[in-house]
């Protein structure tokens, strides 16, 4: 996939706004209104921020344009993408599964996020709800107090079957159970197949372990010789590592239990499957999408400010909705009453799903479980143990 950024074209800013189509188009977007136009935004994401292929509310309100390529959501993939890869010079934000602020805040590769740029955060009413500071879902977003993230969406994981083939789930234990040996598939990443499987061994009494967001050494080992018996019974179909391995395993049949995304379960069923996502009794993996900035030295200020421009879109009302009724994820507080206003946007069939999926994962969120740790305090060892329980 080409990597480019362009510089800013010099279309008269001025000129653009004075039109009032203009400003009509930039509250329709949620964009602020010293949006800059003629500059082409690269955005990583790891596959579930695209709005069906659709900027053009934000090309037409900014006259800049949106080049997605594709990412890894894995913690040491993104930092190697960044610093060996190109990703530094090549891309303007990263949007991938929140956490990595420490990592990368560290080694200068994204830029504090500079809240006057984001109107949008304003009305953002979840950031206070689920991710302030002193809370476990700062953790995703922000570092030593500061913002580096910006939440496009949040979520709460757990695992997707197929009813007819297993009947009724509600236990993480079903991606163990022996009737399903062969037919289960779970993903290539200990933040979310790791930590889940220590969430079921806490809360079912089959192991002790104080915290499966952030467990010791001897704790985690015994998570992964757990999951190394499971693998060595054929528990295991495939360890899966992409979007679209996770659809086809689905709507071939070809597993019936898995541990996966919510959009995976929306794009399996859009080709015909009949797959569900548990509401397990042991809670769920809660997580938020953040949004970084690259700190590319080189980058000019037009091309910064496009960047936040993109971002505040994102954080906006058209952009949430669509994002709510594409992947099943919450995004912000104004997208579901957008949906239900703007019928020539939204089929009143649409926005009713907007609004009950926004409030399925506050549900969800009210219900609990564990905050997915993207760089627990014993990272290596994490890396050091999932690799073990590959080559088991």
């Amino acid at each position: 996939m080409t990597h480019k950024t362009l510089k800013p074209s010099g279309l008269d800013r001025r000129d653009f706004l004075r039109s009032s189509a203009a400003i009509g188009a930039l509250y329709l977007a949620g964009l602020p209104a010293f949006a800059q136009g003629g500059t082409e935004v690269t955005i990583a994401d790891i596959g579930v921020g695209d709005p069906g292929g659709d900027w053009s509310r934000f090309s037409d309100a900014t006259g800049n344009s949106v080049n997605m390529v594709s990412i890894g959501n894995a913690p040491a993939a993104i930092i190697n993408q960044l610093l060996a890869g190109g990703g530094l010079q090549t891309f303007d934000i990263v949007n991938i599964v929140g956490g990595m602020q420490k990592p990368l805040a560290e080694a200068e590769l994204i830029q504090k996020i500079d809240r006057s740029k984001l109107p949008n955060l304003k009305t953002n009413t979840y950031i206070d709800t689920y991710l302030a500071k002193g809370t476990p879902g700062f953790d995703f977003i922000g570092f030593d107090g500061e913002l580096y993230g910006v939440p496009t969406v949040l979520q709460a994981d757990s695992f997707a079957y197929l009813p007819d083939e297993t009947g009724e789930l509600d236990s993480y234990g079903a991606l163990f159970d022996p009737k399903f040996r062969g037919y289960v598939s779970i993903e290539d990443n200990y933040t979310t197949a790791g930590q889940k499987t220590a969430l079921y061994l806490k809360a079912n009494g089959l192991a002790e372990i104080a915290d499966p967001s952030d467990m010791t050494e001897g704790e985690l080992k015994t998570v992964i010789d757990f999951l190394i018996e499971k693998k060595k019974e054929g528990q295991f179909r495939v360890i899966w590592s992409s979007f679209e391995q996770a659809v086809n395993l689905l709507v071939s049949k070809e597993v019936h239990v898995m541990d996966c995304w919510e959009p995976m379960v929306f794009v399996a069923n859009s080709q015909g499957a009949n797959v569900r996502y548990a509401a397990p009794r042991e809670g769920y993996l809660m997580w938020a999408m953040a949004a970084y900035i690259v700190n590319n030295p080189e980058r000019s200020a037009e091309q910064t400010e496009a960047a936040y421009s993109l971002l505040n879109f994102m954080l906006g009302p058209w952009y949430g909705a669509k994002i709510t009724g594409l992947r099943g994820y919450m995004t912000n507080p104004t997208a579901p009453q957008f949906a239900k206003d703007n019928g020539d946007l939204f089929s009143a069939e649409d926005a009713s799903k907007i609004a009950a999926i926004d409030s399925g994962v506050q549900e969800r969120f009210a219900v609990g479980g564990t905050w997915q740790n993207r760089w627990p305090t014993n990272v290596d060892l994490y890396e050091e143990e999932w690799q073990r329980f590959k080559a088991s």
